[in-house]
């Protein structure tokens, strides 16, 4: 175990957790499930800024998105930058409508949102379940792009490695909640940049600048400096498909969603849709074009997802690396640390309290229950994590798009179309989410685009017939 890598780590997790005892301090001085959840919605731009990108930077950016571009070269890193839009998206399309529509409803949850918008208490136990299903399996990809990271840099093995990353996360999000959460993704976010800038400067000079890489490139294989990869495999209905699963798409996830929820004024959204654009096109510009360039470094990886954390082993000094291996930790902690709260908030808030409104009196009870659910869920996440693929990134998009598939018209269309109904959004979310599995299960894909379009395309087709149908219902009552 090299110290020089370690000791800059163990600095940083002490800065996390002084977060979380901070979040956990203020917590203790008013509302618990509006601090727990929202962190009182006091976010400023900047920290709106690097919540909302180092929530969508996660393993997949770090990890397996890389890994990606090392295996398909220079188209995939074209490919990647399809994704830098998606913040000033997202924030653009929901943050003042969510704002204003939370503090109208006091809601403090994605199904909050929902309850008061259809007023029917069915779609909420569908979204849970939905929302459930996705998460588990989008935070198993976090936690084994964690375990990957300290496995293949600080020299354990892969089930110690999960071990720690998993008591590290679960511990912090149990005591500080949303407001550590924000506040560890600032500082995860800063970190994310630098880290970003000083691996590829590593990796351009290890390869003996760019115009040498690409060149090098070439002889391994041509296709790797091809916009359409290897076998032409990114070709149209691929990239077609990857801006609506990873761009588009983005307005359809709960936990993108949920920060238009807690951010202070119109000032701090406006100054956090444009710093959180720039610090994603930093982010996966220089993350993908490493794993890219990486090929000429290490050209013999087997695990193409191991090539992020060997390239910090082989092209910077240890202390440096020590510093950077912050980097893909804090994108990977920021977005399972989101999950874990809005899951906890599934079912304490949407589930146990709607059943027993009462007892949202009993802050002591619900404070305990809510920590208690959080460290439930990182025991679970650590037996799924158990025997990881060899490329995270597809298990990743399908966790993304599951939940696009279920929630993206019932977001965007409960916003913005003041007919749609309860019976329009139960079934979108049921055609979607089904769809959704069904072709992705048995690898069928329609026109070869990815499951994801002729999902939302059924998930929009079943959202209109069953709008129809509810309207019926509706006059008739």
């Amino acid at each position: 175990m090299n110290l020089g890598i370690v000791l800059p780590l163990v600095i940083y997790l002490t800065f996390v957790f002084g977060a979380a005892i901070y979040a956990y301090v203020k917590r203790q001085k008013g509302d618990f499930l509006t601090e727990y959840y929202v962190g009182s919605r006091s976010m400023t731009g900047f920290v709106l800024a690097m919540t909302t990108a180092a929530t969508y930077a996660s393993a997949s950016s770090f990890i397996g998105g890389p890994g990606a571009a090392y295996k398909f070269g220079l188209g995939w890193v074209l490919l990647a930058m399809i994704q830098v839009p998606a913040v000033w998206l997202a924030l653009g399309a929901l943050g003042k409508k969510f704002a204003l529509l939370s503090r109208e409803s006091k809601a403090l949850t994605i199904n909050d949102l929902l309850l008061h918008r259809y007023k029917n208490k069915y779609l909420v136990w569908v979204a849970s379940i939905a929302l459930l299903i996705a998460f588990f399996a989008a935070m198993t990809v976090q936690f084994i792009g964690g375990a990957r990271l300290l496995e293949s840099t600080i020299g354990i093995d892969y089930r110690s490695a999960l071990l720690i990353f998993a008591l590290t996360v679960g511990i912090y999000t149990f005591i500080g909640g949303f407001r550590a959460v924000v506040l560890t993704d600032t500082i995860q976010g800063t970190v994310m940049i630098f880290g970003t800038l000083i691996l590829l400067g590593g990796v351009i000079y290890a390869a003996g600048g760019v115009e040498s890489a690409v060149q090098k490139l070439t002889e391994i294989n041509p296709d790797l400096v091809s916009p359409y990869g290897p076998n032409e495999m990114l070709d149209f209905q691929f990239m077609a498909s990857f801006w609506i699963l990873v761009c588009f798409g983005v307005v359809g996830l709960p936990h993108t969603a949920v920060r238009c929820m807690a951010f202070k004024d119109s000032k701090a959204l406006h100054s956090g849709m444009l710093i959180g654009t720039i610090v994603l096109s930093i982010v996966m510009l220089g993350m993908h074009l490493s794993g890219a360039l990486g090929r000429v470094v290490l050209p013999d990886l087997t695990i193409p997802d191991q090539v992020i954390p060997s390239l910090m082993l082989q092209v910077l000094p240890p202390i440096v690396a020590g510093i950077f291996l912050a980097a893909p930790m804090s994108a990977i902690m920021s977005t399972i640390d989101a999950q874990l709260i809005q899951s906890s908030s599934i079912f304490v808030k949407d589930l146990y309290l709607s059943a027993k409104p009462e007892m949202a009196q009993n802050q002591r009870k619900i404070s305990w229950l809510s920590s208690l659910i959080t460290l439930i869920l990182t025991a679970l996440l650590i037996l799924a994590a158990l025997n990881p693929p060899d490329m995270i990134i597809w298990l990743n998009l399908f966790a993304f798009g599951g939940l696009e598939a279920a929630f993206l018209w019932v977001i965007i269309l409960g916003l913005y179309w003041d007919k749609a109904n309860a019976y329009g959004a139960i079934s979108s979310m049921v055609v979607g989410l089904a769809t959704y599995i069904l072709l992705t299960s048995f690898s069928i894909k329609l026109f070869n685009f990815h499951a994801i379009v002729p999902s939302l395309v059924f998930g929009l087709v079943a959202f209109l017939v069953g709008n129809k149908v509810g309207e019926k219902k509706i006059i008739k009552f």
